[in-house]
């Protein structure tokens, strides 16, 4: 490729340079290098409106060969229903740390649904019970699917329930993966009865009102908050940040955007109820789980980082097996 040709890569490209398994282990080794300060803190921007918004993550890993990329991502829940769209649309542009050259523009969509995964199975590799078996998963749109399936990579899971607030996408749900991964999977309603039966609860929704509470959760409970990530959006009552183990993926982050936000807005819990960041635990810098009866809340808001790892392995695989369209924005 010549020093001024960037890659074109689509959707279907992104999915078929980038596994599930290679994103959790890039995934895992970002964490870690930031935590080990080897890493500068990534950025963030966000516009929101009434039916979505838009944010933008960036971010710069010197040690993938100064690897630098920025994510603009427009999440509109309604898409779906309105106008026949994906409910997160957006492009990613990877550029040469060192001289800025332009070296990719990619779709987004499938780098944030995997990544987002990944950070989840990682931090249940870390935080769940060794022997947890059952899962529920909140939200049965893109990001539940592949939530199950990076979980699966890390725990022997046999029991799923499904639970949504639109009925059908929940049945669609048990229907497409109960085959493909050979796993019992049963539609939910009962929130209250169902979660106690889990050992790892996943809640990936655009909610905007807080649906999970402290009775729901059963001691031992692995929770990974991932719908969170604007300032309007929560999934879990404070009451259940207040009263156990948090992590962050960002602190700083999860304090202006996810479901530390509200806690902190709320006023029912502070900085200091931040038990670490996944980061840190990875390290070994900070213990994980330490009881099988603690609950432990994973706040996962995103972070440039994951898309940095994840956009640089598609990108290099591109290059080696010479795939995508060369396109030269000089001329």
């Amino acid at each position: 490729m010549k020093p001024t040709d960037t890659l074109l890569l689509t959707r279907k490209n992104v999915a078929d340079l980038l596994s599930l398994e290679e994103c959790i282990n890039t995934v895992e080794e970002a964490f870690r290098l930031y935590a080990e300060g080897k890493v500068q803190p990534p950025k963030i921007l966000g516009v929101y409106n009434q039916k979505g918004g838009f944010h933008i993550k960036a971010g710069l890993i010197e040690k993938l060969e100064s690897f630098f990329a920025a994510k603009m991502n427009a999440n509109f829940p309604g898409n779906m229903k309105e106008y026949g769209l994906p409910t997160i649309q957006g492009v990613l542009i990877a550029c040469d740390g060192q001289t800025g050259q332009l070296l990719a523009l990619m779709d987004s969509i499938e780098i944030t649904i995997l990544r987002t995964g990944a950070a989840t199975a990682v931090a249940a590799k870390y935080l769940s019970g060794p022997d947890s078996k059952t899962v529920a998963i909140c939200g049965c749109g893109n990001q539940g699917r592949v939530s199950l399936k990076a979980l699966m990579e890390v725990r022997s899971i046999q029991k799923v329930f499904a639970y949504d607030t639109d009925n059908i996408h929940a049945e669609k749900f048990v229907k497409d993966l109960s085959a493909e991964l050979n796993i019992s999977i049963e539609v939910i309603t009962d929130l209250e009865k169902d979660l106690n039966q889990s050992d790892i609860v996943v809640t990936c929704t655009p909610s905007k009102q807080p649906f999970i509470k402290p009775g729901y959760i059963r001691a031992g409970t692995f929770i990974a908050a991932v719908g969170a990530d604007s300032e309007e959006k929560q999934e879990l009552y404070c009451q259940l940040l207040a009263s156990n183990k948090i992590v962050t993926d960002l602190t700083a982050q999860c304090a202006s955007i996810g479901e530390l936000h509200h806690g902190l807005i709320n006023g029912q819990v502070t900085i200091s109820n931040v038990h670490a960041e996944l980061g840190e635990i990875i390290a070994g810098l900070k213990e994980g789980r330490t009881s099988d009866d603690e609950i432990i809340i994973f706040d996962s808001t995103g972070t440039a980082l994951q898309d940095v790892a994840s956009a640089a392995i598609v990108y290099k695989k591109a290059l080696t097996q010479d795939i995508g369209m060369k396109l030269n924005f000089s001329k």
